[in-house]
């Protein structure tokens, strides 16, 4: 390798390389880094919001009835990695959930999937009821392939986006952190999600 640099030799080994990946269509720069994949969904290592970078901590499956049908591949991003949910829970920070859906999912089912994961927070939802009206409001019929992202900034609330698409924010730490108990609280939708989640494995 010593050679290589003394005698001229890496940068015509480069320039061969970039001739060759040019000509094969080949752009390296553009090329994404995913850190993780679960059921053929894949998730970046790392996303850039407006509070700096947060990484990905975690990824689970979202199965649903007797059957465990598959629903959705869901990825938590957090400013610093952590296995510890209550103190993700307590602690006012950036955070994402994103969830990429394998299947789809009439807005019905979603609104009561969502209704009943409040519920199961053991939260008082009384001084979030019109919030989490709101919330519901704003999901809809998905197709398998769809993102329906959630980003809490503590500044401005929890955004929900689709596709990249801005759909509205809700307000408030009470209602950013019950939100994220739906997946990581006592009583989520399946534990080995919320295991996926807090940076264990991801089983589909």
């Amino acid at each position: 390798m010593a050679r290589i640099f003394e005698g001229g030799e890496f940068m015509v080994v480069s320039r061969h390389l970039c001739v060759l990946a040019i000509a094969l269509g080949i752009s390296f720069a553009v090329v994404p880094a995913f850190a993780a994949m679960c059921d053929e969904a894949e998730f970046k290592d790392t996303i850039k919001e407006s509070n700096g970078d947060l990484m990905l901590n975690g990824l689970g499956l979202r199965k649903a009835t007797f059957f465990e049908v598959k629903v959705y591949v869901v990825g938590l991003y957090l400013p610093e990695k952590s296995s510890d949910a209550g103190e993700i829970l307590s602690t006012d920070q950036p955070w994402r959930l994103e969830l990429r859906f394998v299947r789809g999912v009439g807005a019905s089912n979603m609104k009561e999937a969502i209704h009943n994961g409040f519920e199961s927070t053991g939260a008082n939802l009384t001084p979030l009821d019109k919030r989490i009206d709101a919330f519901v409001g704003m999901l809809t019929d998905f197709t398998g392939g769809q993102t329906l992202s959630f980003t809490n900034e503590p500044e401005t609330g929890v955004a929900v986006g689709l596709d990249g698409t801005a759909k509205g924010a809700i307000e408030g730490a009470d209602f950013a952190s019950t939100l994220l108990a739906i997946w990581l609280g006592p009583k989520p939708a399946n534990e080995e999600m919320k295991t996926g989640l807090l940076g264990g494995a991801c089983e589909w």
